[in-house]
């Protein structure tokens, strides 16, 4: 593994007293694409609010290029590097596609506004939403809205690109497309954590899964041998360990 990027050190989150991330811990290394599986429930989005912000863990650290970020806002953790889609696509509806994508160049990033324009056009050039810029974000199709999570998060420059199911609700010829665009950014030296359920996607683009149960680790290495684990199998795909 390259140098570390982020680490993990004992993260928790507890809600109504329940555990949702349980002392978790690990590394991503410096242009390291990691995939992170596990069922409904086993504080998959939880684990990325606490890394962007949106969540402030109970206990546990997390670190980022050497520095120690926990409790840092969204906003100051953006300008640092991190960047992230959603689940759900939240496009700013009245905007055009290119405003909304500006707006993570000027907001995210800190750009002036003539350098904004600049990054937004090429983010767009990147997920093939160039001849969309101009078209309303909320009247996109569900596939061009998934460009446009990735486009904007690419405005703010980050370093890590945090990927929640992106791929989720496509498909399969849309997933083959998402596929390529994530494996350009890759390409370009950004370092990704990708959650995500359509496995074989994950499978085409990282170098290492992470499983996850209940907030808990479960095994992590080569993505075929994760895949082959008993505790995979049992716990993610429903198939008793033998």
């Amino acid at each position: 593994m390259n140098q570390s990027l982020l680490v993990l050190d004992g993260v928790s989150k507890r809600y109504g007293g329940q555990p949702v991330i349980d002392g978790l811990g690990f590394e991503v290394g410096a242009g390291e694409a990691l995939g992170i599986i596990g069922p409904n429930g086993a504080g998959k989005t939880t684990l990325f609010n606490i890394i962007a912000g949106d969540v402030r863990p109970d206990a546990g650290r997390v670190s980022f290029a050497g520095r120690d970020i926990t409790g840092w806002s969204p906003a100051r953790l953006c300008r640092a590097g991190i960047g992230r889609s959603y689940q759900i696509p939240h496009p700013f509806a009245g905007m055009t596609v290119f405003e909304n994508v500006l707006v993570g160049a000027t907001c995210g990033a800190g750009l002036a506004e003539s350098a904004g324009h600049a990054v937004a056009i090429r983010c767009l050039q990147r997920t093939g939403l160039l001849r969309q810029a101009n078209t309303l974000a909320g009247s996109l199709p569900l596939l061009d809205r998934k460009r446009l999570e990735l486009a904007r998060a690419l405005a703010t420059g980050p370093k890590l690109l945090l990927l929640d199911e992106i791929a989720g609700g496509l498909t399969e010829h849309e997933v083959r497309e998402l596929i390529g665009i994530v494996k350009d950014i890759r390409s370009e030296g950004v370092t990704l954590i990708w959650i995500e359920h359509i496995v074989h996607a994950l499978m085409a683009v990282v170098d290492r899964l992470l499983a996850v149960s209940v907030g808990r680790l479960l095994t992590q290495g080569r993505p075929a041998d994760v895949m082959a684990s008993p505790q995979v199998r049992e716990v993610y795909m429903g198939v008793e360990a033998g």
